[in-house]
């Protein structure tokens, strides 16, 4: 959570991750999300920001959109979809600009250490030759976590109209592409093994976010 102003907030926090099959998702956490929601609201927070994810879209291929029908296939995603749902509820309430940031992939310093970015800079630390992985065939969409902050503070600040927006790189990029990039900015000598580990069953071959409408509201931000 990070507080911007008295009246302000963008909310980041949610525990069990990186387990998004966990259904500690629904559970505890939605629970525990929706009264702290409803808390800070009620003290006076009048512009609120979350970070969603783009596993509330489920299983759909391609290029997802905002406006798309969301069915998503994991507990975190139904979560997280859920609590959006309640804050659309809360708003017929009480008056409160919200908007809902879903994120795709980051990578960068200071993630976990299971994430394929910390893997790889560790595999190379112990001075490995292979770096096991899938296939890497399977196309997503990463952004360094660099870029992903900035939009996000810049789509709190901004004046756009409240809803929902992807928050991407609006580029696809197979896995194993992007592997090799890394290791060869960072000129690491390492081979991948490729087909060592299975692709997550919850996640379509290949998916990414359009972003479209957050290039829109950004780039009105920036001209005015």
């Amino acid at each position: 959570m990070m507080e911007t102003a008295a009246h302000e907030m963008i909310h980041l926090a949610w525990g069990g991750l990186p387990n998004y099959m966990s259904c500690h998702h629904v559970d505890v956490e939605l629970v525990n999300q929706i009264k702290f929601v409803r808390t800070a609201i009620e003290c006076g927070i009048e512009n609120l920001t979350h970070t969603g994810t783009c596993l509330e879209y489920g299983a759909i291929s391609g290029a997802l959109r905002e406006e798309m029908t969301c069915a998503p296939d994991t507990p975190y995603g139904f979560a997280k979809l859920a609590l959006l749902r309640y804050i659309e509820f809360l708003r017929t309430e009480l008056s409160f600009h919200h908007k809902w940031l879903r994120l795709f992939y980051m990578y960068g310093e200071g993630q976990a250490p299971t994430s394929l970015y910390s893997l790889l800079c560790a595999a190379h630390a112990r001075g490995d030759k292979t770096f096991d992985m899938s296939l890497g065939h399977q196309l997503r969409d990463f952004s360094p976590v660099s870029e992903i902050v900035t939009k996000v503070v810049m789509l709190h600040e901004c004046e756009a109209a409240d809803g929902v927006y992807n928050v991407c790189s609006g580029r696809p990029v197979s896995v194993r592409q992007l592997i090799e990039s890394w290791a060869a900015e960072r000129g690491y000598d390492v081979n991948l093994n490729l087909g060592r580990f299975p692709i997550p069953e919850y996640e379509p071959l290949a998916f990414w976010g359009n972003d479209t409408k957050t290039r829109q509201a950004l780039g009105k931000h920036q001209d005015a």
